[in-house]
C-alpha cells in the first residue's frame, strides 16, 4: 500500500514555503480559521487527481500565494522573477522507476508526485508585454500546468498512482458537490476499461430505448421526435447516485447525507484494496452528537489505511488520538505535531467526558479554572481588576476540573500556549499547589493559589473579601446554615447571584489579581 509520507508546498495559497510529515494511518489537521487545513487537503487532492481541468476550474489566482504575487508586483517585475507554484507529495515506495528521481524541490532521490505551475516558455514575448503594463496585472493566463513524477514522467487523471476519495461535508447541500462525490467514489472503485465499457453499454441502452420504446410515439409525429439526452452532461456517470433503502442520498436531510457519504466512503475504503487515501473535510458538519460518536467508530475501524481529516471538533480530535494531530496556526507557517504528547495524556482525552481541547489549542492565552463558581465570576473579577475584558485582551477561560490541569499543561508545553492555572489550595498550598506542579513550571505556565491554608477554597477567599455583599445576598434567615456554609453547599447558584446582582462591586482575591497581571505580561 502506498503511503503519503510528506507534503511540500511552495507558493500555494497561504503557504509561501511549507513542509509537513504524515503518519501511515490517521492524520488530524486542526487549527483556527484560515490556518490552512482545507488548503492541505486541496493540495493533496489536486496532485492525486492529476487533472489540469480541475486546476483551471479552481483558478491559479485562487491557488497562488497572495504574498508571492504581491512581492513580485512590488518589485521590478522581471520575467525571471515570476514565482512558481509547486505541490509535492513524497511516497513511501522505494526505487519505483515510475516515481523515483531527483525532479523535486530539494533535488534529492525520492519517490513522489508533483503539480507544477510556472510561466509558459512558449509565451515569453506575451508575458513580457503584460509585465510592461503600468497596472498590477499578473499573467496567470500565461502559466502552464503540469503533473509529473519525481522520475520526470508526466501523468494525468487516467493514470492514478494513488486511489483516493475526497469528501467535503461543508458542501453537503450542494448538488454539484454531491455529483462530484459520487463520481469520485465511482472512479476510485471502477477501473478505467470497465468504466468505458459501462459508459458505452449505457449509451447503447438509451439508443435501444429510443428505437424500440419511443418509436410508437415518434411515428405519430411529423417534424419532431422525442429522444434521450446523451453527451457529457447526460451519461452514466452523471446519472449515478447512491441510495439508502432505495432513497437517493440527495433526498435525505443534510445530517443524514453527511453520515451516509462518510460511512459509505469508509466502508468501501476498508473493503477495496485499490483505494489508498481518504480525505475528509469537517466530517462533523450537520451531525448530532450520537451520530458523531458513531462516525468516530467508523473512522477508528479504518486505521489500517491512510486517512486525512480536517476538523474543528474536539470529540473527533481527542477520540482519534491527539498524538496523530497536526496543529496549524493562522499566525505561523510552521506546523506543530503532537506526536510527543505523553501517551497517558492522550488516552485521558480519548476517554474523558466531552472536553474543551480545541478551545485550548486554538487560544494564545488561557486561564484554567477548576469549578463552575470561578468560571461564572471570572469575567466580572477580571473587568474590576484590569478595567478591560477577557475578549479584548485575547484571554480564553476554560473550566477543566482540578484533576485535568496537568493534561492541559502537557499540551501547553508542546504548543507554547501561555497558561495560568487558578486552583484552590485545599488546606495545604505547598503540597497541592507547589510540589504537585514542580515538573510543570515554565515561563509560559504558572499556578496561582492563596498561600493561606485556612482559605482553602475560592468561596472562602471571596467571602473574606466581600462579607457585606455575601451576608446581604445569602444571610441565613430561615436557613440553618450560616452564610459561608450556604455558599460552599451552593457554589454555582451563589456565584450566579453574585455575578447577576453585584458584579461591579466584587473585590478579587490577590492570587487572581496576580494571575490577571501575569497573563497579560
Amino acid at each position: 500500500m502506498r503511503i503519503i509520507e510528506k507534503l511540500k508546498l511552495l507558493n500555494f495559497k497561504r503557504f509561501s514555503c511549507f513542509e509537513v510529515d504524515f503518519v501511515s494511518d490517521i492524520n488530524l489537521l486542526i487549527g483556527d480559521n484560515e490556518a490552512g487545513k482545507s488548503s492541505i487537503l486541496n493540495a493533496i487532492e489536486l496532485v492525486l487527481g492529476g487533472s489540469k481541468s480541475k486546476v483551471e476550474a479552481v483558478g491559479l489566482e485562487s491557488l497562488f500565494s497572495t504574498t508571492a504575487i504581491s512581492e513580485f508586483l512590488a518589485g521590478e517585475k522581471n520575467i525571471e522573477g515570476l514565482p512558481k507554484l509547486h505541490v509535492e507529495i513524497h511516497l513511501n515506495e522505494q526505487n519505483n522507476p515510475d516515481l523515483f528521481g531527483r525532479n523535486n524541490l530539494d533535488g534529492i532521490q525520492a519517490n513522489g508526485l508533483q503539480l507544477i505551475c510556472e510561466p509558459n516558455e512558449d509565451l515569453t514575448a506575451e508575458i513580457k508585454q503584460v509585465l510592461e503594463q503600468e497596472s498590477d496585472n499578473f499573467p496567470f493566463e500565461y502559466y502552464s500546468i503540469r503533473f509529473s513524477t519525481f522520475a520526470g514522467e508526466a501523468y494525468t487523471g487516467y493514470r492514478k498512482f494513488l486511489r483516493y476519495i475526497a469528501l467535503d461535508s461543508s458542501q453537503v447541500n450542494s448538488e454539484y458537490a454531491t455529483k462530484e462525490y459520487i463520481k469520485n467514489v465511482y472512479d476510485s472503485l471502477v477501473e478505467t476499461p470497465q468504466r468505458v465499457n459501462l459508459k458505452n453499454d449505457y449509451r447503447l441502452q438509451k439508443i435501444y430505448f429510443k428505437n424500440n420504446k419511443l418509436n410508437a410515439i415518434n411515428d405519430c409525429l411529423e417534424n419532431y421526435q422525442f429522444a434521450i439526452r446523451s453527451g457529457s452532461k447526460a451519461n452514466l456517470e452523471t446519472d449515478l447516485t447512491i441510495t439508502e433503502d432505495d432513497v437517493p442520498i440527495e433526498h435525505r436531510g443534510k445530517g443524514r447525507q453527511c453520515f451516509i457519504k462518510t460511512e459509505f466512503a469508509l466502508k468501501r475504503y476498508r473493503e477495496e484494496q485499490n483505494i489508498d487515501t481518504l480525505l475528509l473535510e469537517e466530517p462533523e458538519n450537520h451531525l448530532s452528537h450520537t451520530n458523531m460518536k458513531k462516525l468516530i467508530g467508523r473512522i477508528s475501524e479504518s486505521q489500517a489505511k491512510q486517512i486525512f481529516i480536517a476538523t474543528h471538533n474536539s470529540l473527533i480530535s481527542t477520540r482519534l488520538d491527539l498524538r496523530k494531530s497536526i496543529f496549524l496556526n493562522s499566525s505561523s507557517l510552521e506546523p506543530v505535531l503532537l506526536k510527543n504528547l505523553p501517551e497517558d495524556t492522550s488516552r485521558f482525552f480519548m476517554k474523558a467526558p466531552d472536553n474543551n481541547v480545541l478551545e485550548f489549542i486554538l487560544s494564545s492565552k488561557v486561564i484554567l479554572v477548576e469549578g463552575d463558581a470561578e468560571y461564572i465570576l471570572i469575567d466580572a473579577l477580571y473587568n474590576n481588576v484590569t478595567e478591560s475584558t477577557l475578549e479584548s485582551d485575547d484571554v480564553h477561560v476554560i473550566s477543566v476540573g482540578g484533576t485535568s490541569f496537568k493534561r492541559y499543561l502537557d499540551l501547553a508545553k508542546l504548543l507554547n500556549i501561555k497558561t495560568a492555572v487558578i486552583r484552590d489550595n485545599d488546606g495545604d498550598h505547598r503540597a497541592n499547589c507547589v510540589e504537585n506542579y514542580e515538573d510543570y513550571s515554565s515561563e509560559n505556565t504558572k499556578i496561582f493559589f492563596d498561600c493561606d491554608d485556612a482559605k482553602n477554597t475560592f468561596e472562602v477567599c471571596l467571602y473574606e473579601l466581600n462579607k457585606e455583599i455575601c451576608e446581604e445576598l445569602f444571610k441565613p434567615g430561615r436557613r440553618k446554615l450560616d452564610t459561608l456554609e450556604y455558599m460552599l453547599k451552593n457554589k454555582a447558584d451563589c456565584a450566579f447571584r453574585l455575578r447577576d446582582e453585584k458584579a461591579d462591586k466584587l473585590v478579587s482575591p490577590e492570587y487572581l489579581k496576580q494571575a490577571f497581571a501575569w497573563i497579560n505580561e
